[in-house]
């Protein structure tokens, strides 16, 4: 028993970190009142509705063609529409299988169940992440210098730098070496980040929408920044693929720093999981097939030892 806990303790303590935030999320709820929270909920037009749905499935699909030109420009003749298929596969594993299986492990079991090669496969992805979060950083400063001002500098400095900055410096350097595959391809990098602020673009207007469907005035340019700041905040490892942490730092962000009320910041925040998770569903049609080559594969490895 001693054993399993000590092999499993990143996990118990992300299932911990999750549990704890999804608590204060309905602690945040009673205090500003379940009726406060439905009254917002209402405001929200289905027209709005459709058109968050549409805009975060634009943005999933600027995602599915960066890594699709990732794979590509590293001689792996990959389709764009098995780049989709994995993408939304890996999206749906993120979202329902998180206690036991990430996306990206999805997207590359997928990847060599359709026999491209494993290490640039690999390497593709990991190159996925840095050019997402480089994108994400051209944004940071409209959602931290507000933060900063409004918050207090030592507290939110050494929140967001201290705790992630070091992280992601460290990240960067140990996929430094599988990363320079693509040096030699600028435009295709290029390229890549340029669909990083397409699928940027998507999300702040989308809940830019949220925010006018529930009478609030913040900038969308303010917008831009808060949601960059709760990107990071989100990749901090304290929860199960940021399940609570999401919705605890949009609600805390929007509600303290562009001034809306706690209801409605955190009907935002929750529309917004909700759309999330509604997008992820398409990969549950190619998620079957892709576990089947999963177990197969652990079972083999198995044998083999």
């Amino acid at each position: 028993m001693t054993e399993w806990f000590l092999s499993n303790r990143r996990l118990l303590l992300r299932l911990l970190g999750t549990f704890i935030a999804i608590g204060l999320i309905f602690l945040l709820v009673r205090e500003g009142g379940w009726n406060e929270v439905l009254s917002a909920f209402k405001q929200i037009t289905l027209t709005r509705i459709l058109l968050g749905l549409i805009l975060i499935l634009i943005s999933r699909l600027f995602v599915a063609t960066r890594w699709y030109i990732l794979m590509r420009s590293g001689n792996v003749k990959i389709s764009f529409s098995d780049s989709t298929a994995l993408t939304f596969t890996g999206l749906f594993a993120n979202n329902f299988l998180p206690t036991t299986i990430g996306g990206d492990v999805v997207r590359l079991a997928g990847a060599m169940q359709l026999g491209y090669d494993r290490a640039v496969c690999l390497a593709s992805l990991a190159a996925d992440r840095i050019v997402g979060m480089i994108g994400v950083f051209f944004t940071l400063p409209l959602g931290l210098f507000p933060a900063l001002h409004i918050l207090g500098h030592g507290v939110t400095h050494s929140f967001v730098f201290s705790t992630y900055f070091t992280r992601f410096t460290g990240f960067i350097k140990r996929t430094l070496q599988t990363f320079s595959i693509w040096f030699s391809h600028p435009l295709a990098l290029l390229a890549a980040l340029g669909c990083t602020w397409g699928h940027m673009l998507c999300n702040f207007i989308m809940v830019y929408v949220l925010v006018d469907g529930l009478g609030g005035h913040v900038g969308f340019w303010l917008v831009a920044g808060l949601w960059s700041l709760a990107y990071f905040v989100t990749l901090i490892p304290i929860s199960i693929n940021g399940f609570g942490v999401q919705e605890l730092s949009l609600t805390f962000l929007f509600s303290s720093v562009a001034g809306l009320s706690t209801p409605v910041s955190l009907t935002i925040a929750v529309l917004y999981r909700a759309f999330y998770v509604a997008a992820s569903l398409i990969g549950a049609f190619y998620l079957p097939s892709i576990l089947s080559a999963l177990a197969l594969s652990r079972e083999l490895a198995k044998s083999e030892k």
